[in-house]
This record gives structure tokens, sequence and C-alpha cells, in this order.
């Protein structure tokens, strides 16, 4: 028989057995609980993966707001087809880009800050309005929404941007943004526009050729304006558009309309690109095509064109223009060629004489420009026969300007006529009562209507005869019968002034003689310059004979010798001017 103590052993090593068992039976049935527990779990939880991933994707691709799966710099991983609508590019052409390059360039630093704060913690959520580019650089403006996706740990992996931009606001932000850069009447981009394009194309111009920019100016549209009305005239317009498209149809190009009768053509040139002299070739072959109208006339136009062709590329938008501008007004000035090609020396030269010109008015008020008088001398004996009053600015940088470059820039800022009418004024005033003060007018000056009524208060303010004073007419604004030229020069003619002719000779002008009431003629200084060549020599002697035989005075002028004095006194002529005669 067992001890007590070996029966409570037996009995407490059986509690132990059997709990054991029945803890391991536990243990198990609850491991496969657990296992078919996380089974469920993962499946539904695979399940909802799908099913989400599904949902996202659905939102993806039907959305009509526009969505963004970018990198943490903004390079784009996915967009979804709305996104790439609004760019109008395919969805293909967007991966790899980054978004601040989709936005507008003044809108992009904008964008990346907001970004920056978001990923920083600044802000927990970013809306801003932005203006997207297009394919063709049209700029849209769209709301941006964005957020960062994080990892479990909390660092960013992924930018999520929603895009807005087909809201009403948006459409009519678009539309007023597409008519604030286009042209109405030719739909094509304007002057700001254009300036946009000149810096993308200088920026990314292939260095071996560069661009060329081509400033295009109809020849006589106001003409044409005034003769067929505006309709016919806009008209004509929109067919010069269309054509200047044509000619440029196989280029990366641009036209614009820059101006009223003015358009810029922008060519990015290639290795395949025709050379400046064929381009101009195409446009006025293009141009000279007549366009009937509804009037049924076939009006055909010609231009003149300023070239700037491969310029730097740090040049400014604004800097290219003001040269194509500049060149355009050289090949208009040249008269017999059609265009002119930018030149850096000309260039620097008109830009220095444009600042003297526009600062004139200023140097008037101030002081600097004054009034000289030079003496006119009888040839046969020496004795004074008028004094004439001229313009000299004495400028504090640039020295003493004479008489005609001052002439020359009033007549380009429009100053001319106030200031032709202080030169006439102070020339009467100074006169001596004695000679005959002679003061020379530009074409301006003498198709101005109010010029005898201003010459009749001068002569009645400073009591001076009209007979004393001698005003002279360019001999090319009388033949041309400009504006009110002839009729201002018979009216002083009948209150007792007298005309002048200046710049006598340049070429069928002997008929003035005859046609109005002039007693004095100046010989053209380009026609005094080549006294000394045989065929001018004679047709020099002839001119002055012919005058002297209509009892008309003939002044030779830029005597500046005994020898020149001498030259023209035996061709005859009666009156010298020069530095020769102090």
């Amino acid at each position: 028989m067992k001890s007590l103590p070996e029966r409570v052993l037996q009995v407490l090593g059986a509690l132990a057995s059997g709990y054991g068992e029945a803890l391991r039976e536990s243990i198990q049935t609850q491991q496969e609980d657990l296992s078919r527990t996380l089974v469920t779990l993962e499946r539904e939880t695979r399940r909802e993966l799908v099913l989400t991933q599904a949902r996202f994707e659905q939102l993806f691709t039907g959305s009509a707001t526009g969505v963004a799966v970018t990198r943490v710099d903004g390079r784009v991983q996915r967009v979804n087809p709305a996104f790439a609508e609004m760019l109008n590019r395919p969805v293909a052409d967007l991966i790899g880009l980054n978004l601040y390059d989709l936005v507008h360039p003044d809108d992009a630093d904008g964008l990346r800050e907001g970004y920056r704060k978001l990923l920083d913690g600044e802000s927990q959520r970013l809306e801003l309005s932005r203006r997207l580019v297009t394919e063709d650089e049209e700029p849209s403006w769209a709301g941006f929404t964005g957020a960062v996706i994080r990892d479990p740990a909390g660092e960013a992996q992924q930018l999520i941007t929603l895009v807005d931009g087909d809201t009403d606001v948006s459409l009519l932000q678009r539309q007023l943004s597409r008519q604030a850069l286009h042209d109405p009447l030719t739909g094509l981009p304007n002057r700001q526009c254009f300036g946009t394009r000149l810096e993308k194309a200088l920026r990314h111009a292939d260095p071996s050729f560069g661009v060329t920019v081509y400033h295009v100016d109809l020849d006589g549209f106001s003409l044409i304006a005034g003769g067929l009305g505006q309709k016919q005239s806009d008209d004509l317009l929109k067919n010069v558009a269309a054509k200047l498209r044509t000619v440029v149809g196989g280029e990366d190009a641009l036209v614009a309309r820059i101006g009223g009768d003015e358009f810029g053509i922008l060519i990015q040139n290639t290795a395949a690109s025709p050379d400046v002299a064929t381009v101009i070739g195409m446009i006025n072959q293009e141009l000279s095509e007549p366009v009937y109208l509804e009037s049924g006339s076939g009006v055909a136009v010609s231009a003149c064109v300023g070239v700037v062709h491969r310029p730097p590329r740090d040049i400014a938008p604004n800097e290219l223009l003001r040269v194509s501008d500049m060149t355009l007004r050289r090949a208009q000035a040249n008269g017999y060629r059609q265009w002119a090609l930018s030149d850096s020396v000309l260039d620097t030269r008109e830009r220095h004489e444009f600042g003297l010109a526009v600062s004139m008015a200023g140097a008037w008020e101030t002081g600097e420009i004054e009034i000289e008088f030079r003496p006119l001398t009888w040839l046969a004996d020496s004795r004074p026969a008028g004094i004439e009053a001229r313009l000299a600015w004495n400028h504090p940088r640039h020295g003493r300007i004479g008489h005609d470059t001052c002439v020359r820039f009033a007549n380009e800022t429009g100053l001319i006529v106030p200031l032709g009418e202080w030169l006439i004024r102070t020339a009467c005033e100074e006169s001596d009562d004695r000679l005959p003060m002679v003061v020379g007018l530009t074409s301006h000056q003498a198709a101005d209507p109010d010029l005898v009524g201003s010459v009749r208060n001068i002569l009645s303010a400073t009591g001076l005869g009209p007979s004393l004073l001698r005003l002279g007419f360019p001999t090319d604004a009388v033949l041309a019968d400009l504006g009110e030229t002839v009729d201002n020069l018979h009216f002083l003619a009948e209150i007792g002034v007298d005309a002048e002719l200046q710049g006598f000779g340049a070429g069928g002008d002997v008929v003035c003689l005859v046609d109005v009431p002039v007693r004095t003629v100046r010989i053209a200084p380009r026609l005094a310059e080549r006294r000394t060549e045989p065929l001018a020599e004679r047709a020099l002697r002839n001119l002055i004979d012919t005058a002297t035989m209509a009892g008309v005075t003939v002044i030779a002028d830029g005597i500046d010798s005994t020898g020149d004095a001498g030259w023209w006194h035996s061709a005859g002529a009666h009156i010298g001017a020069g530095r020769y005669f102090g």
C-alpha cells in the first residue's frame, strides 16, 4: 500500500498530464482557428485591394478632372486622359516630363514653393490657380489641388495633383487670354505673343542655324485703305496674313501681326531653310498676286522688309524687335531696295541718333538749342546779300550739332513745326531791317496749313517788313504739290514774302520757275558736289543759264575756299554761302 505522499504525487502527476494534454489540444485548436482567420483576412484584404485599385483606376481614367502622379521632384509618372486633353498632348508624351515645366514659366516657382511647404509640413493642403501651357503654347488657367503620398514611416514617396480646368471661369479666362494674345482681325498672334515666342525661340534655337526675324511693312497701305474703304482693306489684311503663312508653311515658323499693316515672321532655321534673299523673294512674289475683293477690284501689294538674321541668343525680345524696326526704317529710307539686313554698326549709330532726337524737346526748353546766323554774299563783289538763320545745338556731351542734323531730328520727332516757328520768329526779331532774312523750311513746314497765318502774326508782332523775309521751300515738295505747299507759296507771295526754292536742280524742276512765284533758287547739294564731273558741270551751267534767263537769282551753297567761289562765279551763280564767307 502506497504511502500518502506517493498517492498525492500520483494524483498531481495525473492532473498535470491531463492539464498539459488539454492545453496542447487548446493551443492546437487556437492555432487552427488563427490560421483560418488569417487566410480569410488575407483573402478579404486582397479582395479589398483589388477593388480599391479598380475603383482608383476607374476614377483616374474616367474623371473629368486632370490627375497627375509624380515623384517628389515633380517628374511625371502617370497622368490621366483628362489632364493630357487639357494640355492638348498625348498621355505618352507627358510621362517623364516635369510637372513644373507644364505650367507657365511665371507660375512655376509659385507651384514649386507650394509643394515645398507641403513636403516640409508647413501646410496640409495645396490649392492654387495656375496657367497650363498647351501644345500650341496657348496658356489656360486651371486650379491645382495637391497632396503628398507617404510610406508608413512618414517618408514622402509621391505627389498627386488634381487639375481642374473645365470650369466656366477657366474657359472664360482661356478665351480672354487668347483674345489678349491674338489679333482679332487676322487671327494671328499679336505683338505681345510674338515677343513671348521670340524669347523661347532664342533660348532653344539650334546654335548652328539660329533664328531669323522678318519685319514686314506693306507699301502704301494707307492709300489702299483710303481708296477702298475699311471693309475692303480689312479683307486685304486677312489675305496678306494667309499669304505670309503660306510662304513659311514648310518651316518651323510663326507669323504675327505686330502693327496696323506690319507683320512679323519668326523662322527657326534648319539646314534646309531657304536663305534670306529667297524668303524675301517668296514674300513679294506671293503678295504680288492680285487679290479680288468683293468690289471686284484686283489688288496687289508689295512690302518692305527689315531682316535680323541669327541675332545673339541672349538678346532681349524687345531689343530684337527694336532692331528689326530700325532695319525696316532703313530699308524704307533707301527707297530703291525692298529689304535691308540689320547692321550692328548702323544700329549703334542710329540708336545714338534716336536717343539724341527724342531728347531734343528738352534741350530746346533748357536753352541748349540756339540760333546762329551766317551771311549770304554776292559773288561778283563780295557785298552782303542777306542773312540766313540756322539751328545749332550745344550738347553738353556731344558738342555742337549743326543745322542739318537738328532739322532732321526735329522732322523725325514731330518737333519741326513749333521749333520752325520759333526759328522764324527769332530770326525776324534779330533782323537789322537792311538785309533779307532767310529761313529754310522742311516739307512738313511748307505744307502746314497754319504757315501763312503764323507768318502774318510773326511779322505783325516783330514789325519786320514782309519783303525782308524770305522762306526756303524744298523743291521736291513744290513739285509733288504736297498738301497745301503750293497754296502757301502763293499766299505768302500775295502778302509780300519772297520764296526760295531749295534743292534746285535735282531733276525736272525748271518748270517751277514758270508755275510758282519765286525769285531765288538754291542749287541742290548733291548736284553741286559733282560739279567737277564733265556731265554734271555742263548740266549745272545750263541750269544756271536757264534760271538767269527767267530772272531768278541763283545761290550756291557749300563754298569753302577762294577756288570754290571763283568756280561758281564763272558758272554764273549770283550769291554764295559757306564757311568761306564766315
